[in-house]
């Protein structure tokens, strides 16, 4: 049937047979079938339905997911090749929509996918971002930003007809809704909606990223976290988080009139998940549409209060949104007044300044109004929520301790084994059979394996595969050749200094040094880096020059590139991950103790096979637990030992330069003349000297154990068995972070949906 279908509509758009179509033209026609094949399904339909709202949805591409999830890959597959065709080579035709930009926005694609797999009603609120955060591209060893064009016409985007009037002040813009349909596996669909500026004009975009931030009636949706290092940026920021909420509110409320629902039970039958700080102003939004409705302003409190969840994303003061009032005057005057009300609500209870909503500076802390007016808290790590509550928000946990929950985060599995890894997701089938599909605590079967010789090595078989296929590709893309029998050490994340790059960054220098002493590997490595840095975050750019710089002075010197090489991946973005991920053997989750809330590429790469080497921080901790401290390196002080020295302000980065002639000699490098032919002088200085001077994320405290871990996991790499065995292990236990268990616990502990 489906093959016909397929016959049917290459026939109809291009009067070919399959086999005659060119790989765009069955891309199109495979997008035209699973549209076909997904208006079949029906709206997942609870007594209650969630939103879930979130700046970003780094949905990746779709279509083999949704081929998936609708359980017609394998059958797509056959048809292909039995036409000659690859379902890998049509893949790459697909636009990879720039709606996101790191593990924040690729966590609320999974809960999308898991949600609509577990039968629960639920739907995603967003912004239809033109340029996303910019297309990365490399130029004298520097990030150049340049739009990141994405929509096409034939596309998964479904223009309706849905249409609100968004007010900022004496301004008034137009939103559209645009929908994308999430389809659960083996179940019914829910819907992303994405809402753009019914003026947006692409046009307005001249050179690069640049454009004229104060011209918000063509500017709201074409960039994702544009540029807020002036003020006119900072009240850009604000202008597009207010048109997303109110859109998204104003919709919710829609939908709930359109069921016949009563406004005043809005919390029966809807909750609002609040994914970061972001769509912080959904509160005061929804408070105020609820009063334009006749609801007493203290009633409209009570009802929003008992509907909206908050997710904390981070530890990190810096990333918990406060903007001065009057920015917010300027923006959303109307908002003003309730706010000023919620904080006086608060100055009424609590005397404790830490916690109201507006500071003596005249700030709007976001995190506070989501804490006071929302009925849940959580974090996204075991010990990311202990942290928050013993430090970062313990004022707030002494006041509603009932609030407070975790969520570890988890991933969809189906794209992150099925997808991306046939080769191994096959082979687990004929192994464990494929229940884990659905259960991904299934996966644990694979133990009853760890002594079988011949399982062992047809995992390194299938990894010495992805490694093969990786190397084909950077090899086709960039131009760059590397060995597929030397050990792939990757990093793949937003480039900013508590991921500590630049501490991997320093570890190369000391291997790169150590050959030129004739301290020779015995096994060749090349260390991998995927990142974009922020345009306006200046140190995580230099730290991106820094290792372009080093992966020229490497290439060139021949005594050293038989035994190292480096590759900075240009554009990481989620279709790039999914080659790089499988193809992994360390994996590197280094951030600073304390820091990262939860990760989410530590657990694609356990799933996939790669040994973790890390801190203990965010979902590092659990991954230890889990597969034992044998089967995972660790280094680095402990999170209270980090919080101690932030507290007690005793880390001076100069004195262990001073005091270790092995930090100086890497960190001096830095500026070393080899380095700065190849580069740009003032970047790599500053870079020296923000790690001499300030090393905010304390690079050089865990940077010798680093180096002493990471030696010792390149020397365990070659007794085969032992890390084969790892890796059998690592892949076993990754079904506990799968989003579905992760979802399962929202429901059953927040949002209570069926």
């Amino acid at each position: 049937m489906i093959k016909t279908k397929l016959e049917n509509i290459t026939w109809s758009k291009y009067n070919k047979k399959i086999s005659e179509c060119t790989n765009s033209q069955l891309y199109y026609a495979i997008l035209e079938l699973v549209k076909n094949e997904t208006s079949k399904k029906n709206i997942i339909e609870n007594k209650k339905k969630v939103y879930y709202v979130s700046a970003e949805f780094l949905i990746g591409k779709l279509l083999s997911n949704n081929l998936i999830n609708l359980g017609l890959y394998e059958e797509i597959k056959k048809i292909l090749k039995e036409n000659g065709k690859k379902l890998s080579d049509i893949e790459e035709i697909e636009p990879e929509p720039s709606l996101g930009n790191g593990g924040l926005g690729r966590l609320a694609s999974c809960f999308l996918d898991s949600i609509a797999s577990l039968g629960l009603s639920g739907d995603g609120i967003g912004l239809n971002y033109h340029f996303g955060l910019f297309k990365q591209k490399f130029e004298n060893n520097l990030q150049k930003e340049y739009k990141n064009e994405w929509i096409e016409d034939e596309s998964w985007l479904q223009k309706t007809e849905t249409t609100f009037n968004i007010h900022f002040g004496d301004k008034k813009v137009k939103s559209r809704m645009y929908d994308i349909d999430v389809i659960g596996y083996e179940e019914g669909i829910n819907k992303l909606h994405l809402f753009d500026l019914e003026t947006v004009d692409e046009s307005i975009v001249l050179d690069g990223i640049n454009f004229d931030k104060e011209n918000i009636e063509e500017n709201l949706t074409l960039f994702l976290y544009p540029d807020d290092s002036d003020e006119a940026g900072h009240l850009l920021r604000i202008f597009q988080q207010y048109f997303m909420v109110s859109s998204g509110a104003q919709y919710i409320l829609k939908e709930e009139k359109r069921k016949g629902h009563k406004l005043e039970e809005l919390y029966k039958n809807v909750t609002i998940q609040i994914n970061d700080t972001h769509p912080t102003m959904i509160i005061p939004e929804l408070i105020y549409l609820l009063m334009q409705e006749g609801i007493r302003m203290k009633e409209a409190t009570e009802i929003v209060s008992k509907t909206c969840a908050y997710t904390n994303h981070t530890i990190l003061a810096e990333a918990l949104e406060k903007w001065p009032s009057k920015y917010l005057y300027k923006v959303v005057p109307h908002l003003m007044p309730i706010i000023e009300a919620l904080d006086m609500i608060v100055r009424e209870k609590f005397e404790d300044k830490s916690v109201y909503i507006i500071d003596d500076e005249e700030r709007v802390h976001m995190a506070h109004i989501d804490i006071h007016f929302g009925y849940s808290v959580n974090g996204v790590a075991q010990l990311h929520t202990e942290i928050l509550k013993n430090s970062e928000l313990n004022n707030f946990y002494k006041i509603y301790p009932e609030k407070f929950n975790n969520k570890t985060n988890g991933i969809t599995f189906r794209r992150w084994l099925l997808h991306c890894n046939n080769e191994l997701s096959d082979y687990i089938i004929s192994l464990i059979g494929d229940e884990y599909k659905k259960d991904s605590i299934k996966l644990e079967n694979l133990l009853k394996f760890i002594e079988d010789k011949e399982v062992l090595y047809k995992l390194d078989e299938i990894k010495s595969i992805k490694k093969k296929q990786l190397k084909d590709y950077i090899k086709a893309t960039q131009n760059i050749e590397i060995d597929e029998n030397s050990i792939f050490d990757i990093q793949i994340k937003r480039l900013h200094e508590y991921k500590r790059q630049q501490m991997n960054a320093l570890y190369i220098v000391y291997k790169y040094l150590e050959i030129k002493k004739g301290n020779l590997p015995k096994n060749p490595i090349t260390f991998i880096f995927g990142a974009k840095a922020a345009p306006a975050y200046i140190i995580a750019k230099d730290i991106i020059h820094f290792l372009l710089c080093m992966q020229e002075l490497v290439e060139k010197d021949k005594e050293v590139s038989k035994y190292m090489k480096i590759v900075f991946i240009e554009n990481y973005n989620v279709s790039k991950a999914e080659k790089l991920i499988p193809a992994c053997d360390i994996s590197e989750q280094i951030s600073l103790a304390s820091k990262e809330a939860s990760g989410t590429g530590n657990m694609k790469f356990m799933l996939n096979g790669a040994i973790t080497l890390g801190t203990l921080d965010g979902a590092n901790v659990e991954i230890a637990e889990l597969v034992g401290e044998e089967n995972i390196y660790l280094f680095g002080e402990k999170s209270e030992q980090v919080i101690e020295h932030y507290a007690k302000g005793d880390y001076v980065s100069r004195k262990f330069y001073e005091n270790s002639p092995l930090i100086k000699e890497i960190v001096d490098f830095i500026i070393d003349e080899r380095v700065i032919s190849l580069g740009n002088k003032e970047n790599l200085e500053r870079l020296y000297n923000e790690i001499l001077n300030k090393d905010w994320f304390m690079t050089l405290l865990d940077i010798e154990d680093y180096i002493k871990t990471k030696d010792k996991a390149f020397n365990d790499y070659l007794d085969r068995d032992r890390w084969t065995k790892s890796m059998l292990i690592n892949i076993a236990k990754a079904g506990f972070f799968s989003s579905d268990r992760t979802i399962k616990e929202y429901n059953e502990d927040i949002w209570k949906l069926k």
